[in-house]
């Protein structure tokens, strides 16, 4: 669990037994391939952190994809994926797009896309890797393609790598009307402070494409919502299930049929329902998972569901840190 530790050079080369200038061009190195997270505060030395494989590292080979690379990747894919960890600690949260909320119902603030956009000052937009893969092996969608939103020091990361363009919040919440234009999935970081918003389709989404193949995708997100139609105003019109990116609106006998066990809480199928048949619910709060604080939150979490992270063990890594610190050189 290395990626809830911030350091810089010095703390770094002292456990590694070299000196500071070597371990800082060893971690500018590793940055630039995108294999460590950074933060470069004003007037400040960087601090880097390992990251996850995915979200992480994965995504920040945008940039470097060829065919063996991804077929490297899709064969890996399947082990990432384990269900009983998932559902103690969702490693997706979806929200729903914004015309979804045109009915009365209760919305936090960070359930709304607009609004978590609207709490940032820094962004910027990079290609979705997901998409890119697909393209690349000559199976991917025509959706957009530059719709992967980042914030704060995750776009200044972005920025400063290349993986991306700055832009700024208008431009930003553009892209959000886009993304629902296209039918796709609004998926921000598992936090209430978010460093990132995907947009995610069924067909391409790594992350998307592993929970469809569970029988139960809505046990494994972390979503609030849940859709309900009006049978008595449904005309059979059948849009709700071409824009469904998780195959859980289906027609029979000329009426829609939900499967709430594969609904996300998307709002896909709320804003293009000519009848207004659908909308959105929201769960009891006893099948609502709990929205980690920031990333930190969601790392501790993550670590305990995969039995990695005890209190004891948190307390030691915090402690060791602290001495780390104290002992060396500036």
């Amino acid at each position: 669990m290395l990626a809830l530790r911030r350091d810089r050079a010095h703390v770094i080369a002292r456990r590694a037994g070299i000196t500071p200038g070597e371990a800082a061009r060893r971690l500018e190195a590793m940055e630039r391939k995108g294999l460590l997270f950074a933060i470069h505060a004003p007037g400040e030395p960087p601090q880097y952190s390992a990251q996850h494989f995915v979200i992480g590292i994965w995504e920040f080979q945008v940039n470097n994809l060829d065919p063996q690379f991804v077929q490297d990747f899709d064969e890996y894919l399947p082990t990432l994926f384990n269900p009983e960890i998932w559902q103690k600690a969702p490693q997706l949260r979806t929200i729903p797009v914004g015309a979804a909320f045109d009915s009365p119902i209760e919305v936090l603030a960070y359930e709304r896309a607009e609004e978590l956009v609207q709490a940032q000052d820094k962004f910027a937009v990079a290609p979705c890797i997901c998409r890119r893969e697909k393209r690349l092996a000559g199976d991917g969608c025509d959706k957009p393609l530059e719709t992967c939103l980042t914030f704060g020091t995750a776009a200044e990361f972005y920025e400063r790598n290349g993986l991306g363009r700055a832009i700024n919040k208008e431009e930003a919440l553009d892209i959000l009307k886009q993304a629902e234009t296209a039918g796709l999935v609004l998926s921000p970081s598992n936090a209430k402070e978010v460093l990132n918003i995907c947009a995610c389709c069924g067909c391409c989404c790594g992350v998307l494409r592993s929970v469809k193949r569970y029988p139960k995708p809505a046990s494994l997100v972390s979503t609030p919502f849940v859709a309900e139609v009006n049978l008595e105003t449904c005309q059979g019109c059948g849009t709700c299930s071409e824009r469904c990116q998780m195959e859980a609106v289906r027609l029979d006998d000329g009426k829609v049929v939900l499967d709430v066990d594969r609904c996300i809480g998307c709002g896909l199928c709320i804003n293009t329902c000519p009848t207004n048949s659908l909308s959105l619910r929201r769960k009891p709060e006893s099948a609502q998972p709990s929205v980690p604080r920031d990333a930190v939150d969601s790392a501790i979490k993550l670590g305990r569901a995969r039995g990695k992270l005890t209190t004891p063990g948190l307390v030691g890594m915090m402690v060791k840190s602290k001495v780390d610190r104290l002992l060396a050189p500036r």
